[in-house]
């Protein structure tokens, strides 16, 4: 992969979004979207800010996206104001309506109540002016602002009134190396209050999903969605805004239930491990399993119920007329649309050790990988695996190169044999010789 990329070109093998730490762009079009509802001191002081980038004015909208404040938010000339109705906690609404009416190459993302520092403009959206799939996270520190002036350089005024700053976040931040070493569940670490991201992407991914109507989890949902896109995530941490009060754990709410309503609207949407019940099936599907077309009745329903028993949230595709599969809802004959993970068997195996397998498929959930080919346990390949980050990255710049395709033994996979004796499989005596 590295004879084949330069750092002209439109994207990056993997996440490795510091192969392009030394080159700057030209100052990028940006559309700063501010996300408001009844806080006129805190949108002040951030309009203030934003007033005060060293961004290039004439190359920086600003738009104040209003979730239905009881009265209309008082903005300066030059500053666009865009509303919705009250209809309850639509954060993620009022962004889509903001990035509607941007003009800008560049979607700069921010609460009303979270003020930035004089370059933070200019550092969030270097990448994304140099990157179509990047997606860029800056720094929110917290601070005791209450009573001060809204005029105050926020720069100043942060660091006095500093209040703690969330360890989670930032020891994930520190862990991954500022997300470089990213991963299918480093959406965790993406917030709203503090995104950029291109246009350009912004719309081919889509918007937020607008069903998120409580505090939390839909910056989430977003961030996962441009993940499986092909998003290359970036934490900048010199890219400073401070939020006006403590981080959502130091706030009186009754955490529990808030945490709980957006673990439940996760798990339905995203079923990675992490994410996804342990035990419950969820609608989305995560790996598909497509048999050979043709597969005898009897030899599909070895590989199937191996499979199946191995790794129990798969989903199976098969052709073959096993009346058993009807019963099971992760076997069916038309394949998902765009399952995360897609693995085409050349041949039908049983699985006779899991781990492998697992160990495989979880390679798929790296910033690195995107295929597998896999061997079984006597070196004769059986499939090829490939991701969605592959598949949408190869559809969007016609080249497989930027994630890598390994080849991957796995021991506990065997081809199944042209007569399987299947009470031997399903009684469990006999050993693997009378199905192999």
């Amino acid at each position: 992969m590295s004879d084949t990329w330069n750092d002209r070109m439109p994207w990056v093998p993997g996440n490795r979004w510091d192969l392009l730490a030394h080159r700057e762009p030209e100052p990028p079009r940006v559309s700063v979207i501010v996300t408001h509802y009844a806080q006129p001191a805190e949108l002040q002081r951030t309009l203030i800010a934003l007033a005060r980038q060293d961004h290039p004015a004439e190359r920086l909208e600003v738009i104040v996206a209003d979730d239905g404040s009881p009265e209309t938010p008082v903005v300066p000339a030059g500053v666009r104001l865009v509303r919705q109705e009250d209809r309850g906690f639509r954060a993620a609404a009022a962004r889509n309506l903001g990035a509607a009416a941007a003009s800008g190459d560049v979607l700069c993302f921010l609460d009303a109540d979270t003020t930035p520092e004089p370059d933070y403009v200019r550092q969030l959206t270097r990448l994304p002016a140099l990157l179509r799939e990047a997606v860029t996270v800056g720094r929110r520190r917290h601070a005791d602002l209450a009573g001060s002036s809204v005029d105050a350089p926020i720069a100043v005024l942060g660091p006095d009134r500093e209040l703690t700053e969330p360890a989670w976040l930032r020891d994930a931040y520190a862990a991954s190396r500022n997300l470089l070493d990213a991963d299918d569940r480093s959406y965790r670490y993406v917030i709203s209050a503090v995104l950029a991201c291109s246009r350009a992407f912004f719309e081919e991914v889509g918007g937020f999903d607008e069903t998120f109507s409580a505090y939390g989890g839909e910056d989430w949902e977003w961030a996962h969605r441009a993940w499986q896109a092909g998003g290359v995530l970036a934490h900048v941490p010199d890219a400073v805004a401070w939020h006006d009060g403590p981080d959502w754990a130091g706030r009186p709410e009754d955490h529990a239930a808030q945490g709980n309503r957006q673990t439940l609207s996760l798990a339905a949407k995203i079923p990675t491990e992490g994410s996804r019940p342990r035990g419950l099936l969820s609608r989305a599907v995560d790996v598909e399993v497509h048999l050979p077309a043709g597969t005898p009745a009897d030899v599909a329903f070895l590989s199937v119920d191996s499979l199946l028993s191995a790794l129990p949230h798969l989903r199976v595709v098969t052709d073959a007329d096993q009346p058993l599969f009807a019963s099971d809802p992760r076997v069916v004959r038309a394949p998902a649309v765009d399952p995360r993970v897609s693995l085409q068997l050349e041949q039908p195996i049983v699985i006779l050790d899991a781990a492998p397998l697992a160990r495989a498929l979880d390679l798929l959930s790296s910033a690195r990988v995107g295929g597998l080919v896999l061997v079984s346990g006597e070196g004769e390949t059986v499939g090829r695996a490939m991701s969605r980050r592959a598949r949408r990255r190869a559809k969007r710049w016609g080249t497989d190169h930027s994630l890598e395709t390994v080849t991957v033994r796995l021991d506990g996979a065997h081809i199944v044999g042209a007569r399987p004796h299947l009470e031997a499989w399903v009684g469990g005596w006999g050993g693997p010789d009378r199905y192999l």
